[in-house]
């Protein structure tokens, strides 16, 4: 074989079919990055690793350092842990910001502490009871007062009217001079007509 067939040997081979038909491999797809996990403020305290399941990190985010701060001071994180875990989901929440205004109640009042705020509530409780006392029963003495006095109004309109439209009070204005001089006037002024003598309009 001479060297002319073997160049065409070689462009029938490129040129072939089976050649043709090999493709460039797929895309590969789109990797996103991992999620950051941020670490809740009892752990970046405590300076350790934030689980993914941490039992503390529910109720003390990252962005309120403070809260957690304040309950580690006074009850320390072993025992939060321990409460937390001891207790049902439901109702973790409730004890955390029980826990978390207790400690603030005894940084503030080392003595009492919450029992202290509880007394000053019951205090002001009894005074605004005692006040509220005192006004019902300034009420109804007002309320009293205010019958007696209805009552007096009514008796005296009832005693003069009695007085009014007694037959002896009749009697007394019937045999009352006043009123003879009044008729022989009223009957004097027809005699003489002056008094129909002025128009009753001008």
């Amino acid at each position: 074989m001479d060297s002319s067939d073997t160049t065409t040997g070689f462009q029938h081979l490129s040129s072939s079919p089976t050649t043709s038909r090999i493709s460039s491999p797929p895309p590969l797809p789109p990797t996103h990055p991992a999620a950051i996990h941020s670490p809740c403020a009892a752990c970046k305290i405590l300076r350790r690793r934030c689980a993914d399941r941490c039992v503390l990190a529910p109720y003390f985010p990252p962005t309120e350092p403070l809260k957690f701060t304040t309950a580690h001071r006074v009850f320390g994180a072993s025992n939060i842990i321990k409460l937390l875990q001891e207790l049902p989901a439901s109702q973790r929440a409730d004890a955390v910001s029980s826990m978390v205004y207790e400690a603030n109640a005894r940084i503030r009042d080392p003595v009492y502490g919450c029992a202290g705020a509880i007394f000053q509530l019951q205090k002001q409780v009894s005074e605004l009871q005692a006040q509220l006392a005192r006004a019902h029963a300034e009420l109804i003495n007002l309320q009293a007062q205010q019958k007696n006095l209805i009552a007096l109004i009514c008796m005296e309109m009832a005693q003069t009217q009695q007085d009014y439209c007694t037959p002896q009070s009749v009697n007394a204005l019937a045999d009352s001079p006043y009123l003879y001089q009044n008729e022989a006037y009223f009957l004097d002024e027809i005699s003489h007509g002056s008094a129909w003598d002025e128009p009753l309009w001008i």
